[in-house]
């Protein structure tokens, strides 16, 4: 090989490379298989020195081409090159965030338990690709920096707004209380912000995809879920009227602390119902109604809260069944039947359900493939 892999001390395997295994082994034996023309663009498309460490490199976590010019220290179009050939294999697969686009290795399908068989494969003391973790991890403590800083920026106006309400941790508890245990194929969280849903949430579901608009809480919510070693949770740039994913591709979609940002609430519970599978939960997370109008100028607040049979109608209207409505009062107690003190804020829990579809028997494939 032109880069000359070498091999060093041993050492310990992360989170992710371990999680890999399983996606592969699971791939494989599902029974699906290939074409003899198909593996081998899929071996072509990892049989090249740069392009076997780009798939080492992208089986640890996602990157864009700038990113992978600077650890390989290799110059963009030869990148693009190599990425555009190893995606047409399917061995990899691309989604675009605003103007960038991030690659990953393919997750799903043949395509991608091959690829990751071909990772698992790889020493990883090797020193070439130990050099280019080390690189990556530089770029990514980079990325994680400048993440960081716009987090800082904000953090005194969403600590104000927290101080409005009870602790997050009740939140939180009520919420994995009400969603139950999974586990979950899919997992899809709608205006995902910092990621704290998918943290929540990601260690029960095969897969998590977040989706938001703002290119700096996705580099926050990607640079943390990257430290925590959640591989199978991931964030996209999307528009939450309009999900890149196919009707019914979810068991469980989460809506926290979103909707009274929105002109149009009703519609994206509307989108949220539509990406349930029969069966699937919508959990809404959101203020119960109030009076605090000076949200609307600091914090953009677009509604002051929603009732109970507001948002329960909302639900219905698409379909859903509410099968739980939940205050949790900063008086310290979750009655409903005692009202916020002045100039505080109750939390409110929805659930909502998908009827089961009769006689039908859900898909269970894992492929859930999220459009560029």
């Amino acid at each position: 090989m032109s880069d000359g892999l070498q091999h060093t001390a041993q050492s310990p395997e992360a989170p992710s490379a371990v999680a890999g295994k399983r996606t592969a082994a699971q791939g494989l034996d599902e029974g699906q298989g290939l074409s003899s023309a198909q593996v081998l663009a899929a071996l072509r498309g990892a049989g090249e020195a740069t392009r076997l460490r780009i798939l080492a490199l992208l089986a640890a976590t996602e990157h864009n081409v700038k990113d992978l010019t600077q650890i390989l220290v290799q110059s963009q179009p030869r990148i693009s090159r190599h990425l555009k050939l190893m995606a047409e294999a399917g061995i990899i697969t691309r989604f675009r965030e605003g103007s960038w686009v991030f690659f990953r290795i393919a997750d799903t399908g043949p395509e991608g338990a091959l690829a990751r068989a071909i990772v698992d494969s790889l020493d990883p003391s090797d020193l070439t690709l130990a050099r280019d973790r080390a690189r990556a991890e530089a770029v990514q403590k980079a990325r994680a920096e400048a993440a960081q800083d716009y987090f800082k920026a904000h953090a005194a106006e969403w600590d104000s707004i927290r101080a409005l309400h009870v602790a997050e941790s009740q939140v939180e508890k009520a919420m994995e209380q009400a969603l139950g245990p999974g586990p979950f194929e899919l997992l899809v969280d709608l205006g995902t912000g910092t990621g704290r849903i998918l943290e929540l949430f990601g260690p029960r579901a095969d897969k998590a995809l977040g989706f938001d608009l703002n290119h700096d809480m996705l580099a926050y919510a990607r640079a943390k879920l990257e430290r925590e070693g959640l591989g199978q949770a991931q964030v996209r740039h999307g528009d939450l009227y309009n999900i890149p994913l196919p009707d019914g591709a979810a068991d469980a979609v989460v809506v926290h602390q979103v909707l009274h940002f929105l002109d149009d609430p009703a519609a994206a519970v509307a989108e949220a119902a539509r990406l349930l599978a029969p069966g699937g939960r919508l959990l809404v997370v959101d203020f119960a109604p109030h009076e605090l109008e000076f949200l609307r100028e600091q914090s953009a607040h677009r509604r002051l809260g929603f009732g109970r049979a507001q948002l329960g109608r909302m639900m219905e209207t698409t379909g859903l069944k509410l099968v739980s409505f939940q205050d949790l009062n900063p008086l310290g107690s979750a009655s409903r039947d005692k009202a916020s003190p002045e100039g505080k804020l109750t939390v409110s829990l929805w659930l909502g359900e998908k009827p089961a579809a009769t006689g039908k028997t859900r898909r269970r494939n894992g492929k859930v493939e999220v459009a560029a």
